[in-house]
């Protein structure tokens, strides 16, 4: 048995779906969760209840924390925390590993353009500061022989069903499906790296199958070639065939912004990230398992497939 924490996510799904080359037997476990193919057993819990997370794990080999919470720093600052050690404490109980699907938010600005696992750790915002906490919880945890486990680390990600996920999904591919304009942060020909959930949720299953990759932090193989704002929405438009019309917001935008809208308010502590080039290497992964990304290209010619083509 192997169970997903937060199974209704994009990655979650792409994971549920991954697992099925190690194992027949899959748990899905959030507050509502929906199967993926047909046969997972199904368990609704509160990841905030330290029995019901407990519950959740009972049984499993491996325990996959792909939990997503709404993007507001007092959130997180507040749930994170307790989840991180609800699910480190079941999976000590339990003898269950434990894989973490993280962020990059937590390291320095410094760490651009080439962000590596030995990046400097030194957030740049309050949600930074807060995944800096509960990976080196972790960690820690991990060291002391408290449990076995390891962090799959991805930059921002793309790819089929990442409505309300993917900020490429909701600034390029969606306005570009129904003819408006794009949109783009700060600086256009910077280049920024996406990791394609895909890519993630198969390399996260190979990880957490893999007993050697264990204690350690993993970035998930992403494309180290990655276009300027510029070049991904006229490569998306070019496979949506339609023009592409876009807008560059500008820092003082995004500020003014964030006097109205929560989640503007929220995206401009990331400002580092998208005025210069953001590209996230995964290096340790591809030597290791000989195995690499999706090209930008065939990544964004599946998403359009699988969700735009109907449009």
């Amino acid at each position: 048995m192997q169970t997903i924490l937060g199974s209704g996510g994009a990655i979650g799904v792409q994971l549920a779906g991954a697992l099925r080359t190690y194992t027949d037997e899959v748990r899905l476990v959030s507050r509502n969760p929906k199967t993926v193919k047909g046969d997972e057993e199904l368990m609704s819990a509160d990841l905030t209840d330290a029995e019901a997370v407990e519950e959740s794990v009972k049984g499993s080999e491996v325990a996959y924390l792909t939990v997503g919470l709404s993007y507001d720093h007092k959130v997180w600052k507040t749930t994170w925390p307790l989840i991180m050690n609800n699910v480190i404490e079941a999976c000590s109980k339990q003898g269950v590993k434990l894989v973490f699907f993280d962020n990059n938010y937590m390291y320095d600005a410094s760490a651009m353009p080439r962000m590596t696992e030995e990046s400097p750790i030194h957030p740049e915002g309050k949600k930074g500061l807060v995944r800096a906490r509960i990976a080196r919880r972790l960690m820690t945890a991990s060291e002391q022989g408290q449990l076995q486990a390891l962090i799959a680390r991805a930059a921002d990600f793309y790819g089929p069903s990442t409505q309300n996920a993917s900020i490429l999904t909701e600034l390029v591919f969606n306005p570009l499906s129904k003819g408006k304009k794009a949109s783009w942060m700060i600086n256009d020909e910077t280049r920024h790296a996406f990791t394609f959930t895909p890519d993630a949720g198969w390399a996260t299953a190979l990880l957490g199958n893999s007993e050697e990759a264990y204690g350690q932090i993993w970035h998930l193989p992403t494309a180290d070639d990655p276009p300027t704002g510029r070049e991904w929405i006229e490569l998306i438009a070019d496979e949506l065939n339609v023009a592409p019309r876009y807008r560059v917001y500008s820092s003082l935008m995004l500020t003014v912004g964030g006097w109205f809208n929560k989640q503007v308010r929220e995206l401009k502590e990331l400002d580092y990230q998208h005025d210069r080039d953001y590209i996230f290497h995964s290096d340790k992964f591809e030597d290791t398992f000989d195995l690499h990304p999706t090209p930008y290209l065939e990544g964004v010619r599946q998403t359009v497939i699988e969700d735009y083509s109907g449009d």
